[in-house]
């Protein structure tokens, strides 16, 4: 390939960035890869990669960015904190914001960048690990039809589904945190009917496999439930990730007087999580709020 996009930086090399990263490498793009953990950086660079600890070391050799980290304030320090990657890009390059933020923040963060000549593609990502390795992501994306032409590879590489949301930055962020709130109750709702299983004398492993073959099935339940089963909660996706989301769910829907009373108790149940220590634990870990709630043994 000879685009001037062809280098790719994907800053945040977690179990989505890590997978997205690999398939572009296997697209024939050339990456460069940017983490804080010298081990993602080591697995990364082992597939070809050309890997930084810092987005201060990157410059005006990447045509695109893609950023998938966890948080607004992360990717805020990524663009704007010291020794931020925003005023080295050179105009005419692109940001992929693959992060999980509140609309207002992608456009003010689209708003910032337009005046330094970088665009912005409102771009979050579902599907998980699996998906991210296989290049098979589902993308929620929203912006100028030009930033969807220049992200067109990209995207081809890492995602199987491309929404086009619209052309306004902010649709795909709006888009990502109703998937989100799904996800929280959902997640919720399993953790909360494997204890009730456990109470009333069923086997966790039976509730899964009938569950698993009918109504009350749900994509987060067949995902989430096998690490409760085997009592492995390291973190895949953290319980303070759905903290965050699901807070970002109710600032939002708060701001608009609407009710979402799902979503809150669901935030309860995972905040409560992180009060008994499991924060950083995988969020399947919200079942075991249960257990400390009631005479059950989970696995």
């Amino acid at each position: 390939m000879s685009d001037e996009n062809d280098t790719v930086a994907v800053i945040g090399l977690g179990s989505m960035g890590a997978g997205m990263a690999r398939a572009l490498l296997r697209a024939g793009h050339r990456v460069v890869g940017c983490d804080l953990r010298e081990e993602a950086r080591d697995a990364l660079a082992a597939a070809g990669a050309r890997v930084v600890a810092s987005p201060s070391e990157l410059g005006a050799e990447v045509g695109i960015v893609v950023c998938v980290v966890v948080s607004a304030e992360q990717v805020e320090d990524v663009l704007f904190g010291r020794g931020g990657l925003a005023s080295r890009l050179r105009r005419g390059a692109l940001f992929v914001g693959c992060s999980t933020v509140a609309p207002e923040f992608a456009v003010a963060t689209a708003t910032r960048l337009a005046e330094l000549g970088v665009g912005y593609l409102d771009a979050p990502i579902s599907g998980g690990a699996v998906k991210a390795e296989a290049g098979a992501l589902s993308v929620m994306a929203s912006g100028p039809p030009a930033a969807f032409e220049q992200a067109s590879a990209v995207l081809e590489a890492t995602a199987e589904n491309v929404f086009r949301m619209g052309d306004a930055v902010g649709l795909g962020s709006s888009m990502k945190m109703i998937n989100q709130l799904l996800a929280g109750v959902h997640i919720a709702a399993a953790g909360e009917a494997v204890a009730l299983g456990a109470k009333v004398g069923l086997e966790p492993q039976t509730v899964y496999d009938v569950i698993c073959k009918s109504a009350g099935n749900s994509w987060m339940f067949e995902n989430r439930v096998p690490r409760i089963l085997s009592g492995d909660y390291k973190p895949h996706s953290a319980v303070e990730i759905f903290i965050k989301d699901l807070g970002i769910v109710l600032q939002t829907a708060g701001r608009d007087r609407f009710p979402t009373p799902l979503a809150a108790v669901a935030h309860q149940l995972f905040t409560m999580a992180a009060s008994a220590g499991m924060g950083r634990w995988d969020d399947a870990a919200v079942a075991k709020v249960y257990q400390r709630l009631s005479d059950i043994e989970l696995p």
